[in-house]
C-alpha cells in the first residue's frame, strides 16, 4: 500500500513538473499581428531572419508556429511574474507651488558607455556616470540630485513626488497638463545607480507586512507618513530620465506595448524581440498565453522573470500593484534548417 501511494505521489509531482503549453486556445490573429509589428525592429529581424517576411503571407499562424519554431523551457528555481501599467500624472510646463517636482530628460553631463565596445564579454552592460576632475564618477543618486543643479531639460513639473517615483518604476506614462493637454513620456535613460526596492525596505522596517505589500499599500503608507517620503524614496538611489513620445506606452524595443501581450524581461537571458509563452497563476487572474519581450526594467532581473504590461488607467494599476505570481516561461526558437 505504501509503495502504491509513493508511486502515485511521484506521478503527480512528475505531471506537475511536465506542464506543457496549450497553444490551441490562442487568438492567433492577434498573435500574428503583434509578431509582424515586432518584426519592424532590427533586433527581431536578427532573431528570426526570413521568418518575419514569411509570416506576412500566412493565414494559419498556429500552423506557422508549429512548423517553424521549437519551444524551449527556461529553467530557474524562482520564476516570478509581476505587472506594470501606464500611469497618468498631473503636471504643468511651468513650475509653481503646486507643480514643483521636475520630470527630467537625460542630463547633458551624463556619460554612457556600452562596455561590450571595449570588453565583448560584458555584453548588455553599460557604464553611466559624469566627469569630475577628468575622472568618470558615479552620477548623482536620488538624494544627491535633490541637492544639486541638474544639467537637464525639464519636460514638465509634477504635483506629486510619490506619483513621479511610480512613473519611474513603470517606465512610461501620460502627463495631463493644467491646460488640458496630455503628453506621453517614456524611458530615455537612467542615472546608473542600483535599483533598490522601497517595498522591501518598508517590509524590513516592519511598516508593511510581506503579505500586504503592493503599490496600493505603499501609496497609502505615504499618505499616512508624509514626513518620511524622502527617507523612503531615497532608499532607491536609481533615477529614470524621460523623453516625450508620440504615442502611449512604448517599450525598449521601440514598439508600442499591447496589454496582456507585452512583457519586460532581463535581456541578459532573453533577447528583446523574442516570442515567449508564459504560465502563471495569481489570486485574481490566470496567465496562460503567448507574449512578446518588448521591454526591460531596472527591477527585472533573472532568467525566469517577467513584468507583464496591463494597460492604461486605474483598473490596470490596481491589478499591476498586486500581481506577484510564480512563473513558468518558455521561449520560441526558430527550428534549425536541414542542409
Amino acid at each position: 500500500m505504501k509503495k502504491s501511494i509513493y508511486f502515485i505521489i511521484i506521478s503527480v509531482v512528475f505531471s506537475a513538473c511536465s506542464i506543457t503549453p496549450k497553444l490551441e486556445n490562442e487568438n492567433y490573429l492577434q498573435v500574428r499581428e503583434i509578431f509582424l509589428k515586432n518584426c519592424q525592429s532590427k533586433k527581431t529581424q536578427l532573431l528570426y531572419g526570413d521568418l518575419c517576411e514569411k509570416a506576412k503571407g500566412v493565414t494559419d499562424f498556429h500552423d506557422f508556429i508549429k512548423n517553424n519554431f521549437v519551444l524551449e523551457k527556461l529553467e530557474s528555481d524562482e520564476g516570478l511574474l509581476t505587472g506594470y501599467y501606464e500611469p497618468e500624472l498631473h503636471g504643468s510646463l511651468t513650475k509653481s507651488e503646486i507643480y514643483k517636482y521636475p520630470i527630467y530628460s537625460t542630463p547633458k553631463d551624463l556619460i554612457s558607455v556600452d562596455l561590450d565596445d571595449i570588453y565583448p564579454k560584458l555584453k548588455n552592460y553599460r557604464l553611466r556616470g559624469r566627469l569630475h576632475d577628468n575622472k568618470i564618477v558615479p552620477y548623482y543618486s536620488r538624494k544627491e540630485m535633490s541637492k544639486n543643479d541638474i544639467n537637464a531639460d525639464i519636460i514638465a513639473y509634477s504635483d506629486s513626488k510619490v506619483e513621479l517615483f511610480f512613473l519611474e518604476v513603470q517606465g512610461s506614462g501620460r502627463i495631463k497638463l493644467d491646460d488640458g493637454k496630455t503628453i506621453f513620456v517614456g524611458y530615455a535613460n537612467q542615472n546608473g545607480q542600483p535599483y533598490r526596492s522601497i517595498g522591501k525596505y518598508l517590509i524590513s522596517l516592519g511598516e508593511i507586512s510581506k503579505e500586504n505589500i503592493s503599490l496600493q499599500s505603499i501609496r497609502e503608507w505615504f499618505k499616512k507618513h508624509p514626513n518620511r517620503v524622502d527617507e523612503v524614496l531615497n532608499h532607491n538611489p536609481s533615477v529614470v530620465f524621460f523623453k516625450i513620445k508620440e504615442q502611449g506606452a512604448t517599450g525598449s524595443l521601440g514598439i508600442k506595448l499591447t496589454p496582456m501581450r507585452s512583457v519586460a524581461v532581463d535581456r541578459r537571458y532573453i533577447p528583446l524581440g523574442s516570442m515567449l509563452y508564459l504560465k502563471a497563476e495569481s489570486k485574481s487572474t490566470d496567465f496562460d498565453r503567448i507574449v512578446f519581450a518588448q521591454d526591460t526594467g531596472g527591477a527585472i532581473k533573472g532568467r525566469v522573470r517577467a513584468d507583464i504590461f496591463l494597460g492604461f488607467g486605474e483598473n490596470a494599476g490596481k491589478i499591476a500593484g498586486k500581481l506577484k505570481a510564480p512563473l513558468q516561461l518558455w521561449i520560441f526558437k526558430p527550428k534549425k534548417r536541414e542542409n
